[in-house]
């Protein structure tokens, strides 16, 4: 088939979609990416044999974006795009990334009809609940998450397909919408084989951090990913573990500063280290150089229903987990056998399964071969995406 993808933003990178796209044109399909671009500069071009086909956007746009369901211009801007995204590229099957552009695929596939796949990310609403600008004037007030809400469920129940990321999200729409669970797929953000099999160890990384007994924890640093229950924890673990570090490899624009004062105001600063972003090709060698790897998630309806790509990234390296009772994080790392769990936002609970694991080696050498075995034989891209070449190939029938 001739596989249309719509990504409301820039491409790349966004590891999902390009997965996705390349296991697609394995099995035989074409893929063309409708993205975003900002500049005349950036041309359409082929990426990893997907036809990515960059439609010029601006700042407005994208400030509009955040309104796509209190006011009807950026899905009307968007469907015109779409439209001629669709009609020149002779699209058989529209795939779309997230529901922020949903509604404009529906206008423009309005006479077209062409079968559609709603590939859910994440649970969008829920997560707006936590978005800062949504907290105050006047987002607080334009923004509806409800309406969000509202309009995932239309777009789920119109969907020819669902993909979810894990069998939380799965059943959370089961629980209110009125759709066939047959209908949903679950393809989850696993890791592909070449992670782990072609690793790229930088020795000024592993160097720099070799003295130490290194908790990482690699991704955005948004506060709702649970850091101030990690960094709190350090400041009970220093005196217990004398060669302690908090390796944090990522950031976030509004919440590292939060993070930062913490630090000082704790006087931990000679425990915590904040990398800032760094290009994927280093994560192998920070995760070589960890003792413990951690996701200490607060609970929420979107945590719940979700894990970071980064628990397998750590699993497939052999290294021990600590993540917090988030369900669907929990329930993976349990069946894996791969960690430890701690009660979210409880800085306690997190620095005695600290101690647990580094007063016990070999539990922590257990618990990472779990992990690694876990994902080498069960839980890498090239098998749990079976499910989406399966339904694309009955999609074409």
């Amino acid at each position: 088939m001739r596989i249309g993808m719509i990504l409301d933003k820039t491409f790349p990178p966004d590891p999902r979609v390009e997965n996705e796209a390349v296991s697609l044109i394995k099995s035989g399909h074409e893929v063309f990416l409708f993205c975003l671009k900002y500049s005349d500069s950036e041309k359409d071009e082929i990426i990893s044999k997907i036809k990515v086909k960059r439609y010029k956007s601006n700042k407005l746009t994208y400030k509009l974006s955040a309104l796509a369901y209190t006011f009807p211009f950026y899905s009307k801007i968007m469907a015109k795009k779409i439209e001629d995204f669709l009609t020149r590229n002779q699209i058989q099957a529209i795939h779309i990334h997230d529901i922020q552009i949903a509604e404009a695929v529906v206008k423009a596939n309005k006479t077209k009809k062409l079968p559609v796949v709603l590939d859910l990310h994440e649970n969008r609403p829920e997560i707006m609940r936590h978005y800062p600008h949504l907290q105050r004037f006047p987002g607080k007030y334009l923004i509806s998450v409800n309406r969000w809400k509202q309009k995932e469920r239309l777009f789920i129940k119109n969907a020819s397909n669902v993909l979810v990321v894990t069998q939380e999200a799965k059943k959370a729409i089961t629980d209110t919408v009125e759709i066939a669970p047959e209908k949903i797929c679950v393809v989850p953000n696993t890791v592909r084989k070449s992670f782990y099999q072609k690793t790229t160890i930088k020795p000024e990384i592993t160097k720099k951090l070799k003295n130490n007994f290194i908790l990482l924890y690699i991704g955005d640093t948004g506060l709702r990913r649970g850091l101030l229950t990690a960094i709190d924890g350090i400041a009970i673990l220093k005196d217990k573990i004398k060669n302690i570090k908090l390796v944090i490899v990522g950031s976030n624009a509004s919440d590292d500063v939060i993070l930062k004062n913490r630090v000082a105001e704790l006087k931990i600063s000679d425990f915590v280290v904040f990398e800032g972003w760094q290009n994927e090709t280093t994560f192998q060698s920070y995760i070589a150089a960890s003792h413990i790897c951690i996701s200490p998630l607060h609970k929420n309806k979107h945590h719940n229903t979700t894990y970071a790509n980064k628990v397998f990234q750590y699993m497939s390296l052999g290294k021990p987990l600590l993540v917090s009772d988030a369900t669907a994080q929990k329930n993976i790392v349990q069946k894996a056998n791969a960690g430890l769990v701690h009660t979210a936002e409880d800085c306690l609970d997190f620095s005695e399964k600290v101690i647990a694991l580094y007063k016990n080696p070999q539990l922590a050498a257990q618990l990472g071969a779990h992990g690694r075995a876990f994902v080498t034989h069960e839980f890498y891209w090239e098998k749990t995406s079976k499910k989406l070449i399966d339904l694309y190939s009955n999609l074409s029938k």
